[in-house]
């Protein structure tokens, strides 16, 4: 064989390889996607009656968040944001590992679910809460996190709520900053003596994109959201106080 032969044979088998390679990963991806809308069909009712209900006038005991601790131990509450498609049960763990992977029923999935940090405690005495999920392309997950970054978004007053529901009550947090910022610990770190919170809230807030004009009161913990700003390098964050 002519080695102009031999190399395009060789051209041909690494062409072929990577097509194969992409369609394997594009039928893992669309799979698991199918599994985590089956996941989803679980819980319907319960998103219904969050999405479509006034967070001003449900009562708690319209939420049943033990319904979904039968599910699935680990959960630990729900977590709505407006005019996203972040409206998820949250769950918890020992680590920050194990639903990077796995989904609400804790089958195997690259979707994962969303987390909370394993170091909160929940106890009433965490001063950072925080929530993690991954950026799907087909906005899943926290997928649609980055819209909080559009002017759009900031000018909403009514999207400028958080609301996470757990077995005792309908928590509800003000949003005072959203920004990107390179991948790192500090603001996702949990634990702070007084004048670390007070310096945290301050560098956060100056981070911010946008003036939310919130009074931030530092007795008060913060709830974080965190995912992947499409690549490894950014992260999209969003920080909102807890209200009375």
């Amino acid at each position: 064989m002519k080695k102009s032969k031999v190399v395009t044979v060789i051209i041909d088998i690494i062409l072929i390889s990577i097509i194969l390679f992409c369609t394997y990963k594009i039928g893992i991806w669309l799979y698991d996607n199918y599994k985590s809308s089956q996941v989803k069909k679980e819980y319907k009712n319960i998103q219904e009656k969050i999405d479509n209900s006034n967070m001003n006038k449900i009562k708690k005991n319209e939420i049943n968040i033990s319904e979904l601790k039968l599910k699935n131990k680990d959960t630990v509450g729900w977590l709505k944001v407006n005019n996203t498609k972040i409206s998820y049960p949250i769950v918890k763990t020992t680590d920050n590992e194990y639903y990077l992977n796995r989904s609400f029923d804790k089958t195997n999935n690259s979707a994962g679910w969303p987390f909370m940090d394993y170091k909160n405690r929940l106890d009433g005495e965490d001063k950072n809460i925080v929530i993690y999920g991954h950026n799907r392309k087909n906005k899943d997950m926290f997928g649609t996190l980055d819209k909080t970054l559009n002017e759009d978004w900031y000018t909403n007053k009514d999207n400028q709520e958080i609301v996470f529901i757990t077995e005792n009550e309908i928590q509800k947090y003000q949003v005072y900053s959203v920004y990107e910022v390179l991948n790192e610990d500090y603001y996702i770190r949990t634990d702070f003596n007084e004048e670390e919170y007070k310096t945290f809230l301050d560098t956060v807030s100056r981070r911010s994109y946008y003036n939310f004009n919130v009074d931030i009161d530092s007795s008060k913990p913060t709830l974080t959201l965190s995912t992947c700003s499409g690549n490894d390098k950014y992260r999209t964050v969003l920080h909102a106080i807890k209200k009375d």
